[in-house]
């Protein structure tokens, strides 16, 4: 964009941001105490399809149903926003990630917790309203890949949809959080199903998916009625064992993509654990596929081939589960390639020609720009660089493979690395587009030629119809990427791992605000209008992405993770600061070690593969040091390893997996290696 043009644009944004300003403080929503609270919740078609007409109300967690992330609100622009500050926080009491976006409904926020606890809150003053709490069975499946997290509601005809981290999708009522129903998604429970997205609208159903790629799922979304729970149909991504009937005329034809001799009982992967989007136009319901399983091709179908649905997106008629069409971004994907990256919907000029779009900041490093009717890929360009493929051929819509991209993976071995790595050049965290500056704003990634864990990551500006950087702010290191709102303000939110909540000028990246709250952010924010006064407000907590424990610069491993949703407004006060965690005590003195070495031999061939990175971690781990029990927790190791004494600090029982003898074992292993870290502490020269 030339210097010209953008003095010229911000004469302009900021002329319509103060209108619109003035506009907004006359038309922003009263509270819903002021309404009947039977009401609460209704939203429906007409009014999502109506959104832009009711700029307070934040309706979806993107929105509206396109679910771009940028709100019409201009109270707070470029001129004001140096004027903003603290509103209100609400503690979530939770320890864990929070990924979810909120969604306000006449003037109540309805948003959930690391495993679906769900809060309605008044959302000019953060008081609460009701909360639920979903009794999730952690026994069920004690396997989650990226932490405990959850990605928020839907709410929809008075009724408020949340998946439970044990997989079940329940219907709340708005006004009370009454249970009304709840369906148990999971299709075999000896299989690695966890439940981390937030439920999808699409017609007359409700629709969620699974998460649990990376152990032995086998992906597929379920569709439910949306007033009885009843299941209306179910779509899986991947085919099962040839020897048994394919489920859908769909999986017949994707089969024919896999090695007959394919490692089946692992499930294949493709699981359905991101965002979701509806055209209620078109009626089709897209959602994105993740990895398969092995991620090594060889070892999960071993001659090859495309293995559909992996990495894929779908387009499906939500009244019938039936396909319409597919893409495949990484066919036979080798790089643990989700692509379940936000689907943003949106109708963009392309050569002239008014197209309705939806477009993908993908994991695979290119920016897909797809027909949303037809799945015609109208453009894929490389947003990071990427080095697993030279570029996405248009004509056939594949991918032109690296000459070497499958002979290495992740580790060089004196080899090139492939970029993106496995994080990729996007991963779940919500971007923004703005249709006023016809941008994108995205939490990118740039990493992979030095390995997994380096790198960097930006807030890019992205111009997808020229397929270009327009800018970048760089964050502070490659973990560092939450998500992003963009406003009719002219400005792009984002928080930062490191606890600064930061506002940007939309045209030129130049950073317009720092608020320091002293809580890492992982999620998006969203604004909304009550009263006649503009809020910005967040979920902030560390956690996702399988990161057991904050990183050192991190404000969550120098003041703690208590979660929280924080708003601001203009003319708030001053952001309360959470206290610095005390100093590290040193190991106390462990008890006797009584068992053999046997013992304490098979207590580490369980504790190690399974336990230990969460409860051997360096300080700032949420979980903890277990080197450093107390000799009251020791008395109590039983009691909490299979009776579930602290189930509710986040410690389910493991009775139905370990035996008495095995929590003993386990605890003489503990014991061992705390003796030994004693002793090297009582060895050390003392300062």
């Amino acid at each position: 964009m030339s210097a010209k043009l953008r003095v010229v644009s911000a004469i302009a944004l900021t002329a319509a941001a103060l209108s619109l300003a003035v506009y907004y403080q006359n038309n922003l929503p009263a509270l819903a105490d002021e309404q009947n609270p039977a009401a609460r919740g209704q939203v429906d078609q007409k009014r999502l399809m109506a959104a832009d007409k009711h700029p307070g109300e934040w309706l979806t967690t993107g929105r509206d149903f396109g679910k771009g992330h940028y709100s019409p609100l201009a109270q707070i622009n470029t001129k004001t926003v140096d004027r903003l500050g603290f509103a209100w926080d609400y503690h979530t009491n939770t320890i864990r990630g929070l990924e979810a976006t909120p969604v306000v409904v006449d003037g109540v926020m309805y948003t959930t917790g690391s495993v679906g606890q769900v809060y309605a809150l008044d959302a000019q003053t953060g008081k609460e309203l009701w909360t639920y709490d979903p009794h999730n069975d952690m026994r069920v499946n004690q396997r989650a890949c990226c932490d405990e997290v959850n990605r928020g509601v839907a709410v929809w005809q008075g009724k408020v949809y949340v998946a439970s981290f044990d997989a079940h999708l329940i219907a709340l009522k708005a006004a009370t959080g009454r249970e009304i129903w709840r369906a148990d998604t999971v299709v075999d429970k000896k299989k690695a199903y966890t439940s981390t997205g937030a439920p999808q609208i699409a017609g007359k159903v409700v629709v969620i998916g699974n998460a649990g790629g990376e152990y032995d799922a086998r992906g597929y979304v379920s569709a439910y009625d949306l007033d009885t729970g009843k299941l209306a149909w179910r779509f899986f991504t991947v085919p099962g064992d040839p020897a048994k009937p394919q489920e859908s005329p769909e999986l017949e034809v994707a089969i024919k993509t896999w090695d007959p001799k394919s490692n089946w009982p692992m499930g294949g992967g493709g699981t359905v654990w991101g965002g979701m989007a509806y055209d209620p136009g078109l009626n089709l319901l897209y959602f994105g596929t993740g990895n398969g399983t092995y991620y090594d091709q060889s070892r999960r179908s071993p001659s090859g081939g495309d293995n559909l649905y992996i990495s894929s997106i779908l387009a499906i008629n939500p009244d019938n589960g039936r396909l319409v069409w597919h893409y495949q971004e990484a066919p036979g994907d080798q790089w643990d390639y989700d692509v379940v990256q936000q689907i943003i919907l949106a109708d963009l000029k392309i050569g002239g020609e008014n197209r309705k779009v939806l477009m993908q900041a993908s994991k695979t490093g290119f920016f897909y720009i797809i027909d949303r009717k037809t799945g015609k890929v109208l453009s894929a360009e490389k947003f990071v660089p990427v080095t697993w493929a030279d570029r996405v051929d248009l004509k056939t819509g594949r991918p032109v493979e690296a000459a070497d991209a499958r002979s290495y993976r992740y580790s060089s071995n004196g080899k090139k690395l492939i970029s993106p790595s496995p994080m990729g050049g996007h991963n779940w965290n919500p971007m923004s587009y703005d249709p006023q500056t016809g941008l994108v704003y995205i939490p990118a990634i740039e990493n992979g030629q030095e390995g997994i864990f380096s790198g960097k990551a930006f807030l890019r500006a992205w111009d997808p119809i020229h397929a270009k950087i327009v800018w970048d702010v760089p964050m502070s290191d490659w973990w560092d990427r939450p998500g992003v709102l963009a406003t009719a303000g002219g400005l792009v939110f984002q928080g930062t791992g490191t606890g600064h909540f930061c506002a940007y000028d939309a045209l030129t990246g130049k950073k317009l605000k720092d608020i320091d709250v002293g809580t890492s952010f992982v999620a998006g924010p969203m604004s909304y209008g009550i009263g006649g006064t503009q809020y910005v407000a967040v979920m902030a907590g560390w956690g996702g992405g399988g990161w057991n424990f904050p990183h050192p610069s991190s404000a969550a491993f120098q003041r703690g993770n208590d979660g929280r949703i924080i708003a601001f407004k203009l003319d708030g006060g001053a952001t309360p600061m959470p206290a610095l965690l005390p100093a590290i005590q040193p190991i106390p003195q462990p008890p006797p070690l009584t068992a053999s070495a046997d013992v304490v031999k098979k207590g580490g061939e369980i504790f190690t593969p399974h336990c230990a990175s969460c409860h051997l971690n360096m300080p700032g781990s949420l979980a903890p040091d277990l080197r450093r029990m107390s000799p009251e927790t020791h008395d109590a190791f039983k009691q909490i390893v299979l009776g579930g004494a602290l189930r509710n600090a986040g410690m389910p029982p493991w009775d139905d997996v370990l035996t008495p003898e095995d929590a003993d074992a386990i605890h003489a292993f503990l014991i061992s290696i705390s003796w030994d870290a004693y002793n090297k502490q009582q060895a050390a020269p003392k300062n």
